[in-house]
């Protein structure tokens, strides 16, 4: 084998364990704004808590969500302290139409999340769409952290309809 080949050997058993980070590119990021399929809805997610948990503010209502208990919710965190379950996943308390559930906030792709919410079997989804914010770079932990807002406990019953 010449020296060529061996070197050109060499370098790519050298770059193989490089591959897997090269590929997967910059962490998508869901902090930014963002609006419902339908435009009647429109949240702010951020980084909270100690900079890895992720809060979603209710910051727009048209249409027919603008409904006594949705308007009740305007400004107010709808989802709080959701910890990273998966990739691009995570878990924590969702409010829908003045209720609460245990949910999850799925980062599609830098263009798309989806929040979903379950509670005593019954499930909701909803898709969501960037308006502005980061697509791609994961924001600095330290940077974009923000106290955890609190949430009062309480019991509430769930009652959904399409």
């Amino acid at each position: 084998m010449s020296t060529f080949a061996r070197l050109a050997v060499a370098a790519v058993f050298c770059a193989l364990p490089l591959a897997p980070a090269l590929a997967a590119g910059p962490k998508l990021s869901p902090v930014g704004s963002w609006q419902s399929d339908d435009g009647q809805a429109r949240v702010r997610v951020t980084m909270c808590g100690d900079g890895t948990q992720l809060c979603a503010q209710l910051v727009g209502l048209s249409g027919g969500a603008r409904t006594p208990k949705n308007l009740r919710l305007l400004n107010s965190y709808v989802v709080q302290g959701a910890q990273r379950a998966d990739d691009n996943v995570w878990e924590g308390m969702v409010r829908f139409n003045g209720t609460t559930a245990t949910g999850h906030i799925t980062l599609v792709s830098a263009r798309q999340i989806s929040v979903s919410g379950c509670q005593l079997g019954m499930c909701r989804t909803m898709q969501f769409n960037r308006v502005s914010g980061r697509g791609t770079a994961a924001p600095s932990v330290t940077a974009a952290a923000q106290p955890l807002p609190q949430m009062a406990p309480r019991t509430v019953g769930l009652t959904l309809s399409e």
